[in-house]
Protein backbone atom coordinates (compact mmCIF):
# COMPACT_ATOMS: atom_id res chain seq x y z
CA UNK A 1 0.00 0.00 0.00
CA UNK A 2 1.40 3.91 -0.97
CA UNK A 3 1.82 5.22 1.72
CA UNK A 4 3.02 8.72 -0.16
CA UNK A 5 2.01 9.98 -3.55
CA UNK A 6 4.80 8.99 -6.32
CA UNK A 7 6.25 11.69 -7.63
CA UNK A 8 5.98 12.39 -12.06
CA UNK A 9 9.61 11.57 -12.18
CA UNK A 10 11.54 8.89 -10.19
CA UNK A 11 15.29 10.24 -9.71
CA UNK A 12 17.72 10.15 -7.29
CA UNK A 13 20.38 12.79 -6.32
CA UNK A 14 22.69 9.97 -5.09
CA UNK A 15 25.83 9.11 -7.62
CA UNK A 16 25.76 5.51 -9.04
CA UNK A 17 28.05 3.20 -7.76
CA UNK A 18 27.98 0.78 -11.16
CA UNK A 19 30.60 0.78 -13.89
CA UNK A 20 30.55 3.42 -16.60
CA UNK A 21 28.08 2.33 -19.39
CA UNK A 22 25.48 0.29 -16.83
CA UNK A 23 22.26 3.21 -16.77
CA UNK A 24 25.00 5.88 -14.29
CA UNK A 25 22.76 8.39 -12.97
CA UNK A 26 19.89 6.62 -11.62
CA UNK A 27 19.24 4.34 -8.92
CA UNK A 28 18.23 1.03 -9.15
CA UNK A 29 14.38 0.39 -9.73
CA UNK A 30 14.11 -1.45 -6.27
CA UNK A 31 16.13 1.92 -4.73
CA UNK A 32 13.51 3.87 -6.86
CA UNK A 33 10.55 2.20 -5.43
CA UNK A 34 11.63 1.95 -1.94
CA UNK A 35 9.77 3.64 0.32
CA UNK A 36 6.85 4.29 -1.40
CA UNK A 37 5.20 1.30 0.55
CA UNK A 38 4.48 0.63 3.43
CA UNK A 39 4.53 -3.00 4.06
CA UNK A 40 7.83 -4.19 5.02
CA UNK A 41 7.39 -7.54 3.33
CA UNK A 42 6.35 -5.88 -0.03
CA UNK A 43 8.63 -3.62 0.33
CA UNK A 44 11.86 -6.19 1.10
CA UNK A 45 10.82 -8.36 -1.64
CA UNK A 46 10.58 -5.70 -4.13
CA UNK A 47 13.88 -4.33 -3.43
CA UNK A 48 15.62 -7.78 -3.59
CA UNK A 49 14.00 -8.84 -6.88
CA UNK A 50 15.43 -5.70 -8.23
CA UNK A 51 18.76 -5.31 -6.81
CA UNK A 52 19.33 -8.91 -8.01
CA UNK A 53 19.14 -8.29 -11.44
CA UNK A 54 22.95 -8.48 -12.80
CA UNK A 55 23.61 -4.73 -14.31
CA UNK A 56 23.65 -5.90 -17.97
CA UNK A 57 20.21 -7.41 -18.02
CA UNK A 58 19.44 -4.42 -16.80
CA UNK A 59 21.16 -2.61 -19.62
CA UNK A 60 19.96 -4.55 -22.21
CA UNK A 61 15.70 -4.44 -20.63
CA UNK A 62 16.80 -0.56 -21.07
CA UNK A 63 18.21 -0.81 -24.87
CA UNK A 64 15.45 -2.98 -26.07
CA UNK A 65 12.77 -0.74 -25.07
CA UNK A 66 14.54 2.30 -26.77
CA UNK A 67 14.79 0.12 -29.88
CA UNK A 68 10.85 -0.42 -29.52
CA UNK A 69 9.99 3.15 -29.25
CA UNK A 70 11.78 4.05 -32.10
CA UNK A 71 10.11 1.58 -34.26
CA UNK A 72 6.92 3.02 -33.64
CA UNK A 73 7.65 6.35 -33.90
CA UNK A 74 9.51 5.22 -37.76
CA UNK A 75 5.87 3.34 -38.29
CA UNK A 76 3.81 6.37 -37.08
CA UNK A 77 6.44 8.60 -39.21
CA UNK A 78 5.73 6.02 -42.31
CA UNK A 79 2.14 5.77 -42.13
CA UNK A 80 2.10 10.11 -41.93
CA UNK A 81 4.22 9.70 -44.98
CA UNK A 82 1.54 7.02 -46.97
CA UNK A 83 -1.00 9.57 -46.26
CA UNK A 84 -0.03 12.59 -47.51
CA UNK A 85 1.17 10.94 -50.91
CA UNK A 86 -0.16 13.00 -53.87
CA UNK A 87 -3.95 11.68 -55.06
CA UNK A 88 -2.97 11.15 -59.27
CA UNK A 89 -5.11 10.44 -62.36
CA UNK A 90 -3.42 7.67 -64.57
CA UNK A 91 -4.72 7.23 -68.33
CA UNK A 92 -4.13 5.43 -70.83
CA UNK A 93 -5.91 4.40 -74.77
CA UNK A 94 -5.61 1.95 -76.64
CA UNK A 95 -2.70 0.66 -79.06
CA UNK A 96 -2.65 -1.01 -82.68
CA UNK A 97 0.09 -3.70 -83.99
CA UNK A 98 0.85 -6.81 -85.81
CA UNK A 99 2.00 -10.24 -84.88
CA UNK A 100 5.74 -9.67 -83.47
CA UNK A 101 5.86 -5.86 -83.87
CA UNK A 102 6.56 -3.50 -80.80
CA UNK A 103 3.75 -1.56 -79.82
CA UNK A 104 4.36 1.89 -77.81
CA UNK A 105 1.80 2.09 -75.25
CA UNK A 106 1.45 5.44 -73.70
CA UNK A 107 0.15 6.21 -70.17
CA UNK A 108 -0.27 10.16 -68.93
CA UNK A 109 -0.02 10.67 -65.09
CA UNK A 110 -1.03 13.80 -63.63
CA UNK A 111 -1.53 15.31 -60.30
CA UNK A 112 -4.83 16.01 -58.76
CA UNK A 113 -5.12 19.78 -57.39
CA UNK A 114 -8.34 22.04 -56.52
CA UNK A 115 -8.30 24.07 -59.77
CA UNK A 116 -5.93 21.90 -62.51
CA UNK A 117 -4.23 18.78 -63.36
CA UNK A 118 -0.26 19.11 -63.53
CA UNK A 119 1.76 16.60 -64.91
CA UNK A 120 4.20 14.56 -62.94
CA UNK A 121 7.22 13.85 -64.19
CA UNK A 122 10.12 11.52 -62.73
CA UNK A 123 7.11 8.64 -61.43
CA UNK A 124 7.85 4.67 -62.17
CA UNK A 125 5.06 3.67 -64.65
CA UNK A 126 4.31 -0.50 -64.48
CA UNK A 127 3.11 -2.12 -67.69
CA UNK A 128 1.37 -5.62 -67.13
CA UNK A 129 -0.16 -8.32 -69.18
CA UNK A 130 -1.77 -11.01 -67.76
CA UNK A 131 -0.81 -10.18 -64.03
CA UNK A 132 2.68 -9.75 -65.24
CA UNK A 133 4.77 -6.46 -65.32
CA UNK A 134 6.47 -6.98 -68.82
CA UNK A 135 7.57 -3.64 -68.84
CA UNK A 136 8.53 -0.37 -66.76
CA UNK A 137 8.83 3.29 -67.72
CA UNK A 138 9.60 6.99 -65.77
CA UNK A 139 7.28 9.50 -66.72
CA UNK A 140 8.65 12.52 -68.66
CA UNK A 141 8.06 16.16 -67.59
CA UNK A 142 5.33 16.27 -69.64
CA UNK A 143 4.04 13.45 -67.31
CA UNK A 144 3.41 10.51 -69.93
CA UNK A 145 5.61 7.57 -70.06
CA UNK A 146 6.17 5.52 -73.15
CA UNK A 147 6.22 1.62 -72.48
CA UNK A 148 7.21 -0.94 -75.24
CA UNK A 149 5.59 -4.94 -75.54
CA UNK A 150 5.45 -7.21 -78.77
CA UNK A 151 3.22 -10.04 -78.74
CA UNK A 152 3.20 -12.77 -80.10
CA UNK A 153 -0.06 -14.17 -81.58
CA UNK A 154 -3.14 -11.87 -83.24
CA UNK A 155 -6.11 -10.99 -81.21
CA UNK A 156 -7.00 -8.83 -78.74
CA UNK A 157 -4.41 -8.29 -75.40
CA UNK A 158 -6.33 -6.14 -72.44
CA UNK A 159 -3.18 -4.96 -70.49
CA UNK A 160 -3.35 -2.87 -67.27
CA UNK A 161 -0.41 0.25 -66.80
CA UNK A 162 -0.29 1.01 -62.66
CA UNK A 163 2.09 3.66 -60.89
CA UNK A 164 5.42 1.60 -59.64
CA UNK A 165 5.70 0.80 -55.91
CA UNK A 166 8.46 3.34 -55.26
CA UNK A 167 6.44 6.06 -56.63
CA UNK A 168 5.90 9.12 -54.38
CA UNK A 169 2.04 8.77 -55.63
CA UNK A 170 -0.88 7.30 -54.42
CA UNK A 171 -1.73 4.05 -55.90
CA UNK A 172 -3.41 4.28 -59.55
CA UNK A 173 -4.10 2.36 -62.36
CA UNK A 174 -5.61 1.92 -65.87
CA UNK A 175 -6.87 -0.74 -68.72
CA UNK A 176 -6.61 -0.55 -72.21
CA UNK A 177 -6.79 -2.93 -75.17
CA UNK A 178 -3.91 -4.37 -77.39
CA UNK A 179 -5.30 -4.83 -81.16
CA UNK A 180 -2.96 -7.41 -82.43
CA UNK A 181 -3.73 -7.44 -86.13
CA UNK A 182 -2.36 -9.44 -89.20
CA UNK A 183 -2.29 -6.39 -91.91
CA UNK A 184 -3.65 -8.52 -94.33
CA UNK A 185 -7.06 -8.76 -92.52
CA UNK A 186 -9.98 -6.23 -93.86
CA UNK A 187 -11.01 -3.57 -91.63
CA UNK A 188 -13.72 -1.53 -90.75
CA UNK A 189 -14.03 1.70 -89.05
CA UNK A 190 -17.38 2.40 -87.23
CA UNK A 191 -18.60 6.07 -85.75
CA UNK A 192 -19.42 5.22 -82.32
CA UNK A 193 -22.47 7.84 -82.69
CA UNK A 194 -23.62 5.38 -85.60
CA UNK A 195 -24.36 2.84 -83.18
CA UNK A 196 -26.30 5.07 -80.79
CA UNK A 197 -30.55 5.93 -81.35
CA UNK A 198 -30.11 9.28 -81.03
CA UNK A 199 -27.82 11.49 -82.59
CA UNK A 200 -25.08 12.88 -80.55
CA UNK A 201 -25.49 16.89 -81.16
CA UNK A 202 -24.28 18.23 -77.54
CA UNK A 203 -23.42 16.63 -74.44
CA UNK A 204 -21.68 13.14 -73.59
CA UNK A 205 -20.72 11.09 -76.54
CA UNK A 206 -20.96 8.01 -74.16
CA UNK A 207 -22.42 6.89 -71.50
CA UNK A 208 -21.44 8.50 -67.94
CA UNK A 209 -20.15 5.68 -65.19
CA UNK A 210 -23.17 5.01 -63.34
CA UNK A 211 -25.61 7.14 -65.17
CA UNK A 212 -26.87 4.16 -68.36
CA UNK A 213 -30.49 4.87 -67.92
CA UNK A 214 -29.77 8.56 -68.68
CA UNK A 215 -26.99 7.82 -71.23
CA UNK A 216 -27.15 6.86 -74.89
CA UNK A 217 -29.07 3.36 -75.96
CA UNK A 218 -28.12 1.16 -78.69
CA UNK A 219 -29.20 0.78 -82.14
CA UNK A 220 -31.43 -1.94 -82.74
CA UNK A 221 -29.39 -4.94 -83.94
CA UNK A 222 -26.31 -3.10 -84.14
CA UNK A 223 -24.25 -5.10 -81.72
CA UNK A 224 -25.88 -8.51 -83.40
CA UNK A 225 -24.56 -7.00 -87.09
CA UNK A 226 -21.43 -5.65 -86.12
CA UNK A 227 -20.60 -9.43 -84.89
CA UNK A 228 -21.61 -10.89 -87.70
CA UNK A 229 -19.26 -8.67 -89.71
CA UNK A 230 -16.33 -9.28 -87.17
CA UNK A 231 -16.95 -13.19 -86.27
CA UNK A 232 -15.00 -14.14 -89.75
CA UNK A 233 -13.85 -11.45 -91.99
CA UNK A 234 -13.21 -7.87 -90.61
CA UNK A 235 -11.42 -6.26 -87.82
CA UNK A 236 -13.34 -3.08 -86.27
CA UNK A 237 -11.99 0.34 -85.63
CA UNK A 238 -14.07 2.66 -83.19
CA UNK A 239 -14.14 6.34 -83.91
CA UNK A 240 -15.04 8.65 -81.23
CA UNK A 241 -15.09 12.29 -81.32
CA UNK A 242 -13.55 14.48 -78.28
CA UNK A 243 -15.70 15.72 -75.41
CA UNK A 244 -14.26 18.36 -72.84
CA UNK A 245 -17.32 17.23 -70.10
CA UNK A 246 -16.80 13.73 -70.10
CA UNK A 247 -12.51 14.73 -70.15
CA UNK A 248 -9.37 13.64 -71.53
CA UNK A 249 -9.15 11.54 -74.48
CA UNK A 250 -8.15 8.68 -72.45
CA UNK A 251 -10.80 8.91 -70.23
CA UNK A 252 -12.97 9.57 -73.55
CA UNK A 253 -11.53 6.29 -74.67
CA UNK A 254 -12.30 4.38 -70.97
CA UNK A 255 -15.99 5.70 -71.20
CA UNK A 256 -16.16 4.25 -75.13
CA UNK A 257 -14.81 1.29 -74.22
CA UNK A 258 -17.19 0.22 -71.21
CA UNK A 259 -20.24 1.40 -73.11
CA UNK A 260 -19.55 -1.17 -76.06
CA UNK A 261 -18.47 -3.70 -73.14
CA UNK A 262 -22.09 -2.96 -71.35
CA UNK A 263 -23.98 -3.12 -74.73
CA UNK A 264 -22.10 -6.44 -75.90
CA UNK A 265 -20.33 -4.96 -79.19
CA UNK A 266 -17.24 -6.96 -80.14
CA UNK A 267 -14.22 -5.83 -78.83
CA UNK A 268 -11.87 -3.57 -81.22
CA UNK A 269 -9.59 -0.61 -81.24
CA UNK A 270 -10.98 2.95 -80.24
CA UNK A 271 -9.37 6.17 -81.65
CA UNK A 272 -10.36 9.21 -80.28
CA UNK A 273 -10.37 12.30 -82.65
CA UNK A 274 -11.18 16.23 -82.29
CA UNK A 275 -14.06 17.99 -83.39
CA UNK A 276 -11.99 18.99 -86.29
CA UNK A 277 -13.59 17.89 -89.31
CA UNK A 278 -10.23 16.90 -91.10
CA UNK A 279 -9.22 15.21 -88.11
CA UNK A 280 -10.00 11.51 -88.86
CA UNK A 281 -8.91 11.99 -92.55
CA UNK A 282 -5.29 12.99 -91.76
CA UNK A 283 -5.70 9.43 -89.67
CA UNK A 284 -6.77 7.57 -92.11
CA UNK A 285 -3.85 8.99 -94.26
CA UNK A 286 -1.35 8.01 -91.27
CA UNK A 287 -3.12 4.33 -90.81
CA UNK A 288 -2.54 3.68 -94.40
CA UNK A 289 1.37 4.83 -94.53
CA UNK A 290 1.85 2.64 -91.71
CA UNK A 291 1.04 -0.33 -93.38
CA UNK A 292 -2.53 -1.00 -92.89
CA UNK A 293 -3.97 -0.63 -96.24
CA UNK A 294 -6.80 -3.03 -95.77
CA UNK A 295 -9.15 -0.17 -93.98
CA UNK A 296 -10.95 0.42 -97.48
CA UNK A 297 -14.77 1.23 -95.82
CA UNK A 298 -16.09 3.24 -92.96
CA UNK A 299 -20.00 2.46 -91.68
CA UNK A 300 -21.04 6.10 -89.79
CA UNK A 301 -23.45 8.93 -89.16
CA UNK A 302 -22.03 11.77 -90.02
CA UNK A 303 -21.60 13.50 -93.47
CA UNK A 304 -17.71 14.65 -92.29
CA UNK A 305 -16.89 10.60 -91.08
CA UNK A 306 -18.49 9.77 -94.81
CA UNK A 307 -16.46 12.20 -96.70
CA UNK A 308 -13.25 11.61 -95.20
CA UNK A 309 -13.67 8.22 -97.15
CA UNK A 310 -15.08 8.79 -100.01
CA UNK A 311 -12.35 12.05 -100.99
CA UNK A 312 -9.64 8.85 -100.88
CA UNK A 313 -11.89 7.12 -102.99
CA UNK A 314 -12.84 4.52 -100.09
CA UNK A 315 -16.10 3.37 -99.60
CA UNK A 316 -19.10 4.86 -96.97
CA UNK A 317 -22.04 3.80 -95.32
CA UNK A 318 -24.69 5.77 -93.31
CA UNK A 319 -26.66 4.32 -91.13
CA UNK A 320 -29.53 5.28 -90.01
CA UNK A 321 -30.49 7.07 -93.12
CA UNK A 322 -29.87 10.32 -93.36
CA UNK A 323 -32.26 13.61 -93.68
CA UNK A 324 -32.68 14.52 -97.45
CA UNK A 325 -29.77 16.20 -99.01
CA UNK A 326 -27.43 14.96 -95.85
CA UNK A 327 -26.01 12.22 -97.57
CA UNK A 328 -22.65 12.43 -99.85
CA UNK A 329 -23.49 11.73 -103.32
CA UNK A 330 -21.25 8.48 -103.30
CA UNK A 331 -22.38 7.12 -100.04
CA UNK A 332 -24.38 3.89 -99.27
CA UNK A 333 -27.52 4.68 -96.92
CA UNK A 334 -28.67 1.62 -94.67
CA UNK A 335 -31.85 2.60 -93.10
CA UNK A 336 -31.24 0.08 -90.09
CA UNK A 337 -28.11 -2.17 -89.27
CA UNK A 338 -30.21 -5.26 -90.18
CA UNK A 339 -29.49 -3.39 -94.05
CA UNK A 340 -25.56 -2.71 -93.75
CA UNK A 341 -24.28 -5.57 -95.00
CA UNK A 342 -25.93 -5.93 -97.80
CA UNK A 343 -24.33 -2.02 -98.96
CA UNK A 344 -21.38 -3.65 -98.10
Amino acid sequence: MLKKPASGVLGSSKSSTYPRGYASGFDSPAALLDGLFEHPAWRAQVAYMCRSLNPTVRNSFFRRAGVFTTLILLAAITNLSAAEKTAVILTVHDSLTAPNQPATIEAMLTGKSLRTEIPLGGEPIELLVAANVVATAMTGSDGRAFLSYTPKAKGSVLFTVRVGATSKTAAAEADANLAVWERRTPIIAVEMTSLMEVPTTQGPTVTLPGKDAEGKHPMPDAAHELGKLTQFYYNVLYVVTEDKVVGTNDQVGAQARQWLSDHKFPVGHILVFPSDPTAFGAKLDELHDAGWKTLKIGVGRSKTFAEAFLQRRLDAVMVPEPAKGEAPRKAKVAKEWKEVRKKM
